[in-house]
């Protein structure tokens, strides 16, 4: 008898079954076979479609509780949606098996091709996750793992604080001083190894001792916040220089080109500490307005001046004075 197994069938008949009654596996295959023998014609005959291939084995699954039966028929099939979908519906004619009533109730008809057109696309994504592991990959690809390897592999903690830092903080007599552990991987890439972190706005004690025996530079993002780190740095260490990203940019997004240009250009502390000044007065004295009111005192000298001449000129035509030296009187 030729047969098939359900992974070479197109169609998977599920079907559940209940049972008034304690029946056994072969009763219930048995049943099927036998009630729906010459119901469906020659063509779809059960024995036939069985013998040629067309209709797997039939797999019953049953179990037995407090005197009832129930459980799951599960027939394979290689006909086509209509002819399966037949085959289905005759199983639920049965309503006896042996002395007991039944009930059998197609719950679905699984198109298997689906499940295997979700298995091919989830194998394909697995292949192709290899291929581009195990192929050479393109010159882009290099440099991005290159660089993603540089970064992580070279980045090292330091001190007692455990700080990142670049792997030539100790070989080196120059030491840069960046905020966060995003700027020490960007220097890094760039090949600077001399880089370490504050991890935060508060300085380490780490940082206060590497300053008191190497020289310092701190490079900070180019904003507020590194002003009030720089200002909080040169009052509890001992650095150096100061370095400042281009405004409304952060370390961590400058090129190689822009780290070197701002490295370049670099100041004193002593110089970046007089700008710092300078900027907070004019902050607290926005309009300079002592030296925009400097005129106005030219404007009332004057008025001074001439004011008395009027008051002066005025008692002169007074009617006193011209009543003394009248004329009329000695004549």
């Amino acid at each position: 008898m030729g047969k098939i197994s359900p992974m070479s069938s197109k169609y998977i008949v599920h079907a559940s079954i209940e049972i008034e009654g304690v029946v056994d596996r072969p009763d219930v295959i048995g049943a099927i076979f036998g009630q729906t023998e010459g119901l469906l014609g020659s063509d779809l005959e059960l024995r036939e479609l069985q013998r040629s291939g067309r209709i797997g084995r039939i797999e019953v699954n049953v179990d037995t509780k407090t005197g009832k039966t129930a459980g799951m028929i599960i027939i394979p099939s290689s006909l086509d949606k209509a002819e399966t979908s037949i085959i289905g519906a005759s199983l639920e004619i049965i309503q006896r098996i042996g002395p007991c009533n039944a009930k059998i109730k197609v719950q679905k008809i699984e198109d298997v091709r689906v499940s295997k057109r979700s298995f091919v696309v989830e194998r394909a994504k697995e292949l192709l996750r290899t291929l581009i592991d195990q192929v050479m990959p393109d010159s882009q690809e290099l440099a991005d793992e290159v660089a993603h390897s540089v970064r992580v592999m070279e980045i090292t903690e330091y001190g007692r604080d455990r700080l990142p830092a670049g792997p030539a903080i100790d070989e080196s007599d120059e030491v840069i001083i960046v905020e966060g552990r995003a700027d020490v991987l960007n220097l890094l890439k760039n090949g600077f190894k001399n880089a370490i972190a504050m991890n935060g706005t508060s300085c380490p004690q780490t940082i206060i001792e590497l300053s008191r025996r190497k020289d310092v530079t701190v490079f900070v993002d180019g904003d507020r916040g590194g002003d009030l780190i720089i200002k909080e740095l040169s009052n509890v260490t001992e650095i150096d220089f100061v370095v400042k990203a281009p405004d409304g940019k952060e370390v961590e997004e400058l090129t190689k080109k822009e780290i070197h240009k701002a490295l370049r250009s670099k100041i004193a502390i002593e110089q970046a500490k007089l700008e710092m000044v300078d900027t907070s007065e004019s902050i607290r004295k926005p309009g300079n307005y002592p030296r925009r009111l400097a005129p106005s005192p030219v404007q009332r000298s004057p008025m001074p001046t001439s004011s008395p001449v009027t008051r002066t000129a005025a008692p002169v035509p007074s009617s006193r004075p011209v009543q003394k030296t009248d004329p009329v009187a000695p004549v």
